[in-house]
């Protein structure tokens, strides 16, 4: 299986550091917090990494950039966009309507974007993939399967998502979230491809290190949830889980080391990304080169399934200063989120 072609959606509302000055953050009790809103606006950038992010306007929701990212996608393949076997679209929180907080899934995102594309071949099946942060590589994992197996000769996989619709701005986390939409092609080669990929779920103790809860602010309506996640938790499972998941993808593959040119991981914070690399090249005794791991976390945040996607996307086109993919390069696709998931996957370019 190859990626024939790639596309994005970047929002066109930039929303800087400096617009959460005047948010009042809490803690988890509903407490002022110690330091200064400037204070924990400076910490954040620092940690995260991010300086702004990206909002959808307020007439779109998620399938509507899933949509354009896909259009994008196929022009840029030079596809029938009849000829598609699967769409299959990763998200986490359907389509949310500006200034709601209720998912709307019905119909699914897949079957709204094979709408919107005017697709009318009943036999490109289109359906939905819940797999956190994940979800996008989980969905190429799943098209190679199709592709192998024979069931499909072409693939459209998407990761959308809105989560600025589903923030509670009385928490600072709600600094790290923004929205977005990446879409690849892939289809049957002769080709090497995808080389090796491996996916676990850790369910036990770690499953609800991201979850739904009420705001901090306990005047607000404590039935309405929001996106909530146990920061040091996280960052603690995926420094121990990620690396050991790239390590069996690439030497099931049979690739050293050396031969890895990019590794595109979920754009969840910076020195978390950077931490896992390290750690990763530790495995081999080794460390990663410089420039390695592009970053689009400073100016678009993270818009979990999308945020993959779009950094290959933006590559592919060259629209990524300092990092290009040449043919014969090995890139390793990594990634972490909600569940608690983890999955990762090794490409030949």
């Amino acid at each position: 299986m190859r990626i024939i072609g790639s596309g994005s959606c970047i929002p066109e509302i930039k929303v800087s550091n400096k617009d959460f000055e005047n948010h009042n953050f809490l803690d988890v009790n509903g407490g002022t917090l110690h330091h200064s809103t400037d204070t924990i606006i400076s910490k954040f950038a620092a940690i995260t990494g991010i300086e702004e992010r990206r909002y959808a306007p307020a007439h779109f929701v998620a399938s509507d950039l899933a949509f354009t990212a896909s259009e994008n996608a196929i022009e840029n393949a030079g596809i029938d966009r009849e000829t598609l076997d699967y769409i299959i679209v990763a998200h986490n929180f359907g389509d949310v309507q500006h200034n709601t907080l209720q998912s709307d899934i019905l119909p699914s995102l897949a079957s709204r974007v094979k709408n919107k594309l005017g697709i009318k071949n009943p036999d490109c099946v289109a359906y939905d993939i819940l797999f956190g942060c994940p979800g996008w590589i989980e969905g190429m994992i799943q098209a190679n399967a199709y592709i192998r197996s024979g069931m499909a000769r072409r693939c459209l996989v998407i990761g959308a998502e809105t989560l600025s619709r589903v923030v509670d701005v009385h928490d600072r986390d709600s600094m790290i979230y923004s929205d977005g939409a990446g879409a690849t092609i892939v289809e049957a080669s002769e080709l090497e491809g995808m080389l090796s990929h491996k996916s676990r779920s850790y369910t036990y103790d770690e499953f609800n290190y991201l979850h739904f809860g009420s705001s901090y602010n306990i005047e607000n309506d404590p039935n309405v949830r929001y996106i909530k996640m146990l920061g040091r938790k996280i960052y603690e499972f995926a420094l121990n889980q990620i690396p050991a998941a790239m390590q069996t993808c690439i030497d099931q593959a049979g690739i050293d080391i050396s031969q890895i040119k990019k590794i595109l991981i979920h754009q969840a914070n910076e020195k978390m990304d950077e931490a896992i690399v390290h750690r990763f090249y530790k495995l081999y005794n080794s460390v990663p080169l410089s420039g390695i791991i592009p970053m689009t976390i400073h100016e678009l945040g993270n818009s979990s399934v999308a945020t993959i996607p779009t950094v290959y996307d933006l590559i592919a086109r060259g629209e990524k200063e300092g990092h290009e993919f040449k043919e014969g390069d090995i890139l390793l696709f990594a990634s972490v989120g909600a569940g608690m998931n983890i999955n990762a996957f090794a490409y030949k370019v």
